[in-house]
């Protein structure tokens, strides 16, 4: 059992509706039932996936929502994106209930966002579940075993189920089942999605080039897609927990780089399950670009969990120098280099150093990592 950063009874509020967002099989009925199971209030616990619960919440009739909820004190509901106007059922139950709590899980920022926004408008708190942030095992292992662990981490990604089994051929089997059965499920359902095979071509060309800038028009013409299909399909990907962009950061400079984009997987497992790559790390070429990716991914865990509101992008000029990582954070700049191993160059790139002088810069390597993400 992993303990989880999100207490959940210091989230919920009387009359607010929260949201808990997140990939599939991320934990998120698992934080959900524990709560429900702790609480010594009276809950009703419902599926988005059942036909009746779905006609009640969509229906806008006032008397069968309130008579759903009557007598209860929490109402939550698991998988709610797959019930339609959602977010109008859930502002009827709580306009008219103010003492009732109300939570919502989702595994479709795309579809559930869509449906609660406007109606929810002041009255939702949103909660982003993500795989498991080495901040959280830090509740079972020390730093040096979580070092230990590292070459796990890269090879087989963050996600619950992955970290508790113990067999290297058992985590593969449930990698290929999570990429087959379960993260594409949502994307597959949305509508207008004519080609799921393009869809999982892309993933693999994106898998590819994690840590490197991404031009559109070169996918389009691999993928014989136009640029809008290629650009509609990477947002349903990013809204879908699957894929997280980073833009270039541009303020000063004529030269620098903005209209690219860097994608990284939510999950390095599933990038690995994607290309059929489980070897070892002396044995891939690729070992700096999954640590890139490792730690962007436990910075925004890191970000999100501590509530620093910060941007995140990545730094390159046309002189080919850059940084792999840009926070902005209270109106300062940080710049963070990430190699797996330690560079010979320490310093800033000049061009960065003079135009920002009042930024700040640091190296994080194998061997100061866990400083940065916990």
């Amino acid at each position: 059992m992993i303990t989880r950063f999100y207490n959940l009874e210091k989230l919920v509020r009387k009359g607010k509706v929260l949201l808990i967002f997140g990939p599939r099989r991320v934990g998120k009925t698992t934080l959900l039932n524990n709560y429900l199971q702790k609480t010594k209030l009276k809950y009703k616990l419902v599926s988005g996936d059942n036909i009746t619960v779905a006609n009640i919440l969509n229906s806008r009739d006032f008397n069968l929502i309130l008579d759903f909820a009557e007598g209860y004190d929490i109402i939550a509901i698991d998988e709610a994106q797959q019930i339609k106007e959602i977010g109008m059922g859930l502002k009827i139950l709580i306009d008219n209930i103010p003492e009732l709590i109300v939570i919502a899980t989702g595994s479709s920022s795309f579809k559930l966002s869509q449906q609660t926004g406007e109606p929810l408008t002041g009255r939702k708190r949103t909660a982003l579940l993500f795989p498991i942030a080495q901040i959280e095992l830090l509740n079972q292992y020390n730093k040096f075993e979580l070092k230990e662990k590292l070459d796990e981490f890269l090879i087989y990604g963050s996600y619950p189920e992955i970290i508790l089994e113990k067999s290297k051929k058992e985590k593969k089997r449930l990698l290929k089942e999570f990429v087959d059965s379960y993260l594409l499920k949502d994307i597959f359902m949305l509508e207008n999605l004519k080609s799921p095979k393009q869809l999982i071509t892309l993933l693999k060309l994106l898998a590819f080039q994690i840590g490197s800038l991404v031009s559109l028009n070169e996918l389009a013409s691999q993928l014989r897609m136009d640029v809008k299909t290629v650009h509609r399909y990477l947002d349903i990907l990013e809204k879908s927990f699957i894929i997280k962009s980073l833009g270039g950061f541009s303020r000063n400079l004529r030269n620098e780089l903005k209209n690219k984009n860097k994608y990284y997987f939510w999950d390095i497992g599933i990038r690995n399950a994607l290309i059929n790559q489980f070897n070892s790390l002396q044995d891939r070429t690729d070992t700096g670009f999954l640590f890139e990716n490792f730690l962007v991914m436990e910075r925004i865990k890191y970000n999100t969990y501590k509530d620093n509101f910060s941007d995140l992008y990545f730094w390159r000029n046309y002189a080919g120098q850059e940084i792999d990582l840009i926070e902005e954070r209270d109106g300062k700049l940080f710049g963070f280099e990430i190699k797996y191993s330690n560079p010979k160059k320490k310093t800033p790139p000049n061009d960065w150093k003079n135009a920002y002088t009042n930024s700040e810069y640091k190296i994080i390597t194998k061997d100061n990592y866990l400083d940065f993400i916990t």
